[in-house]
C-alpha cells in the first residue's frame, strides 16, 4: 500500500480536505480503520495523541501511523475508492499546536541555558510535561518561564524546512532519536531548532502564554508541568476563583491570603499545644487511680492521638502487671486499639479479641496494637477474663 501524503507537514492551519479512500478494515465491532491517500490529520507521535474530527460527516476518533501508511479509526466503514471530505478538529488541533511550540521555545531556552537535554515529553488533554536530565531550582524555572513568554512576544516567525542530508550535516538541531530517511526541522529562530514531526503554530505570538505550573525532582532530572493559550488562561481562572474562596473564607485580600494561613497555622499550633497539655493531665489523671492489685486498665475515648494513646498504655504498664490498652472510637463505628503487658503474651490477647469483635492486628508479647468493632461493655468482659 503507498506511503499517504501528508498534508499537514506543510500547511499545519490545513482544517478540510478530500482524499480517496484507499482502504477500509474493521478493528473490532465498532470500529473502523480507514487509509487515505493524503490527509490532513496528524497521526499519534512525538508524544502527543492523534487528531480527531470527521471523514464524511463520520467521525474520527483517532489516527495512527505504521511505516509511513496514516490509519484513521471511524466509527462506520467507507468503501474502498470513494471520494471523502476530511475536517479536522482544529480547536483541539490549534490547542495543541499552542502547547507543542511552547514546549520547543522552553527546551530549547532550557538546553541553550544549561545544556540539559528534553528526554521525555507527553502532551495531555489537561497539562503537558517535559522531562529534562538536569535539575533546574526555583528562581532558574522562574527566569526560564519569563524568557519563554518574551520569546512568545516577540511573535518569531516559526519556520518548517525539510532539509537535504548534506545541509542536515551542517546544521546543529535537539533530536530525542535516530530518524532514518527525511528529517523534518522545526525552528524558532534564536530559541529553538529540533527535530519534529508535529504542527505548529505560524509564529511564537500564538501560542499566547506559557506558565509552568510545577517542577518536580524526576529520575535524576526534573520534570516540567506546563500549559499554554487558552488552558493557561483556564488555570489561572480556576486558581483565582480557589484564591477568591480562600480569601472570603480566611476574611483576608487576595494577595494577603498566605499571611492568613501562616497566621491560621500558628493558631491551630496553639491550639494542639494547649489539647496536648490538657490531654496529658488527663492521662495522668487517670494513671493516678490505677491500683497495684488490678488486674487490667483500660481508657474508652472518642478522640485521643495515637502518641497519647501509646504514652499511656506505657506509663500504664510500669504500675500495672496485668492488661494495659486504650481504645479510641465510637461502638458504632469502632475502636483503635494498643494493648501492652510486661508479663502477659499480648498476641494471643489480641488474636481473641480479633475473632471475637471481627477485628485485625497484631504487633510483638509486650504490645500490640489493631481495630475491631464491639460494645465496651463486652470487650471490658473479656479483658477481666483474659487478665
Amino acid at each position: 500500500m503507498q506511503i499517504t501524503e501528508k498534508l499537514f507537514d506543510t500547511n499545519s492551519y490545513l482544517k478540510e480536505f478530500h482524499a480517496t479512500v484507499l482502504s477500509c478494515e474493521p478493528k473490532n465491532e465498532t470500529t473502523w480503520r480507514v487509509v487515505l491517500d493524503t490527509t490532513a490529520f496528524f497521526p499519534e507521535g512525538g508524544g502527543q495523541a492523534g487528531d480527531n474530527g470527521w471523514l464524511n460527516e463520520i467521525e474520527v476518533t483517532d489516527t495512527h501511523e505504521k511505516q509511513g501508511i496514516i490509519y484513521h479509526e471511524t466509527k462506520e466503514p467507507l468503501e474502498a475508492g470513494t471520494q471523502v471530505a476530511g475536517k479536522i478538529d482544529f480547536a483541539t488541533r490549534f490547542d495543541k499546536m499552542q502547547q507543542h511550540t511552547g514546549e520547543h521555545i522552553l527546551s530549547g531556552i532550557v538546553h541553550s541555558l544549561y545544556g540539559y537535554d528534553n528526554v521525555g515529553f507527553h502532551l495531555g488533554a489537561e497539562m503537558t510535561t517535559l522531562d529534562f536530565n538536569g535539575e533546574l531550582t526555583e528562581d532558574q524555572v522562574r527566569d526560564v518561564e519569563v524568557r519563554v513568554n518574551q520569546a512568545i512576544h516577540a511573535n518569531i516567525p516559526v519556520q518548517v524546512k525539510f532539509p537535504s542530508k548534506e545541509e542536515l550535516a551542517e546544521l546543529e538541531y535537539r533530536s530525542k532519536i535516530e530518524i532514518q530517511g527525511q528529517v523534518r526541522i522545526v525552528e524558532i529562530p534564536g530559541f529553538d531548532r529540533c527535530a519534529c514531526c508535529a504542527p505548529h503554530v505560524r509564529a511564537t505570538a500564538e501560542v499566547g502564554l506559557l506558565k509552568i505550573v510545577s517542577c518536580e525532582r524526576h529520575r535524576g532530572g526534573c520534570r516540567l508541568t506546563i500549559v499554554c493559550g487558552m488552558r493557561a488562561l483556564k488555570d489561572y481562572q480556576k486558581k483565582q476563583e480557589s484564591v477568591g474562596k480562600i480569601s472570603a473564607a480566611l476574611s483576608a485580600k487576595p494577595e494577603k491570603i498566605a499571611e492568613a494561613v501562616e497566621h491560621l497555622q500558628e493558631q491551630q499550633q496553639n491550639l494542639r499545644d494547649q489539647l496536648n497539655r490538657i490531654q496529658t493531665l488527663y492521662l495522668q489523671e487517670k494513671l493516678s487511680k490505677i491500683c497495684p492489685e488490678d488486674t487490667y486498665v483500660c481508657i474508652f475515648e472518642e478522640t485521643l492521638d495515637s502518641i497519647a494513646m501509646r504514652n499511656f498504655v506505657n506509663a500504664a504498664m510500669e504500675q500495672c502487671d496485668g492488661i494495659c490498652g486504650a481504645f479510641i472510637g465510637k461502638e458504632e463505628q469502632g475502636y483503635h486499639y494498643i494493648l501492652g503487658s510486661k508479663k502477659l503474651d499480648m498476641r494471643e490477647v489480641s488474636k481473641k479479641l480479633n475473632e471475637c469483635f471481627h477485628g485485625k492486628g497484631g504487633g510483638k508479647p509486650q504490645m500490640v496494637q489493631g481495630s475491631l468493632v464491639g460494645s465496651e461493655e463486652e470487650i471490658r468482659s473479656m479483658l477481666a477474663d483474659m487478665a
